[in-house]
């Protein structure tokens, strides 16, 4: 017989049959209390190895008495002598339990556990007849008991709705899920390293903002009782960002969750994570070879390598990135020359001839990007910087000295996706200012409300630097180097609509 788990057919149950198992279950979790031995009362176990130490180390552990715990996932119960699987943080590992080793009343009980109960499992490493590594028990000790019963191993948790809103119950019986979280980790990781190794310092800017800034995105609104203050979750992390270069820093970033009250699809959750950057005395130009370096420097790191799988295309990171203009993108894509638009009613009527939608009131900057989103996007698979956008759309760009209709902006796409976003900053404290106010102004016609951030004007008064910013989705970086396709899937509790 194999000492490997045993995958038995699926089997329904139905909510009266599952509600007797968990009633079964917690008659247990009472006699155990009874009897005076409820797990919930133990404090700590202690814990000399992880599953994989024990798997990589064999040959220097095998003999030596170990400690682990962790879930119970199978157990083959064999008359007086089992076998059973340990789930831990790290992995799967057999344990071999038999009676006359731990004694009559102690095998009883665990022949009463269930799977899913936390154990802790103590005994001698050894290699079986059929060659599994596995711990010979000598002591085993109910850490806490499971209630509820976990999904069929052999059926797994699939629904993608019960994924996201069980994640805990994901995790167990799905091991890559935790696997993409710990790259999560290691991305992030990388992420920092690479630019503190830079000389970038991490900040921290307040989340909670007084102020509806006129920006693309909807905010979500709070009140501050004691102060008696509406205030507003932050869109971005930007400006205070730009407040830290004027008062002396030259380089910093910041790692930030944002919230934005906007839709949600498969790469955008109402909150994420991002990273900004801000460097004094650069422009676009060194910002894009940054993220360049940046991108392939973590996929080596966490990947292995700078040609990394997305949904069956592999994608090569590795410097230099193809660049081109928005103008030349959409030139290509459809034909439409941008600089032959005079004014706003040109470009209304070129993409009413091409049956492409555009917003009320929309400029000639926005017409612009919706023929790119139309017949662009989707069609940059390979990194690509798409730069000098026009100021229309850009409200916090430095214009362009040789055509101050377009901006020193770009924005980097990586299979049809937008993955970041950056400037050569507006240092300009009159120029921004008329932006903010037109900003508003659209905002208004609109019906929303947006204000004009004063002190940040304050701040550009005192004189910026010239600077070089940056901004990209740490949640679309972690799906792109994990292969995973949806936001949700690298989001450990995303967002979700309550049940009823």
């Amino acid at each position: 017989m194999s000492d490997q788990p045993q995958n038995p057919q699926p089997i329904e149950l139905t909510a009266k049959q599952l509600s007797e198992q968990e009633g079964i279950r917690r008659d247990k979790l009472k006699r155990l209390v009874d009897s005076g031995n409820s797990p919930y009362a133990i404090t700590r176990f202690d814990v000399t190895h992880r599953s994989d130490e024990i798997i990589r180390d064999f040959d220097a552990l095998e003999g030596q008495t170990v400690r682990i715990a962790g879930r119970m996932v199978s157990k083959r119960v064999m008359g007086k002598a089992s076998f059973a699987h340990l789930l831990d943080a790290e992995g799967l590992l057999q344990f071999y339990v038999r009676r006359d080793d731990i004694g009559e009343e102690p095998y009883a009980a665990f022949k009463d556990f269930d799977l899913g109960d936390l154990l802790g499992v103590e005994g001698v490493v050894f290699r079986t007849q059929k060659g599994e590594k596995s711990i010979h028990t000598q002591k085993l000790t109910l850490l806490s008991k499971s209630l509820k019963v976990l999904p069929e191993k052999f059926h797994g948790l699939k629904d993608p709705d019960l994924r996201y809103r069980q994640r805990y119950v994901d995790m167990i019986v799905n091991p890559e899920v935790r696997d993409t979280f710990r790259k999560r980790s290691r991305i992030l990781n990388a992420v920092r390293e690479f630019l503190d190794a830079r000389g970038f310092i991490e900040v921290d800017t307040p989340v909670l903002q007084t102020l509806e800034i006129g920006a693309a995105a909807r905010t979500f609104k709070t009140h501050h009782n004691a102060l008696d203050l509406d205030m507003f979750l932050r869109i971005e992390t930007e400006l205070y960002l730009k407040r830290l270069i004027v008062g002396g820093f030259e380089k910093v970033y910041e790692v930030g969750r944002l919230f934005r009250n906007e839709g949600m699809d498969s790469t955008h959750n109402p909150e994420f994570t991002t990273v900004e950057t801000y460097q004094a005395y650069v422009d676009y130009n060194e910002v894009m070879e940054m993220v360049e370096q940046l991108y392939a420097t973590v996929a080596q790191k966490v990947c292995g390598s700078t040609l990394v799988p997305y949904q069956g295309t592999m994608i090569e990171l590795k410097a230099p990135w193809k660049r081109i203009t928005m103008a030349q993108a959409v030139q290509d894509a459809c034909g439409v020359d941008y600089a032959a638009w005079q004014t706003d009613a040109d470009a209304h009527a070129c993409l009413d001839s091409l049956n492409v939608h555009y917003e009320k009131g929309a400029k000639r900057g926005d017409c612009l990007a919706a023929l790119f989103d139309e017949y662009v996007e989707a069609t940059l698979i390979q990194p690509t910087f798409l730069i000098d956008y026009p100021v229309d759309i850009s409200p916090l760009a430095k214009r362009k000295p040789e055509n101050p209709d377009l901006t020193e902006r770009f924005e980097f796409f990586i299979n049809g996706h937008e993955m970041g976003n950056a400037f050569s900053e507006l240092n300009d404290p009159i120029d921004q200012r008329k932006r903010f106010e037109e900003q508003v102004r659209i905002r208004a016609a609109e019906g929303i409300h947006a204000e004009v951030d004063e002190d940040f004007l304050a701040a550009l008064e005192y004189g910026m630097p010239p600077t070089g910013g940056l901004g990209f989705g740490i949640d679309r970086m972690v799906m792109l180097l994990t292969d995973n396709a949806s936001i949700r899937d690298v989001l450990l509790f995303p967002t979700m609509k309550p049940q009823k």
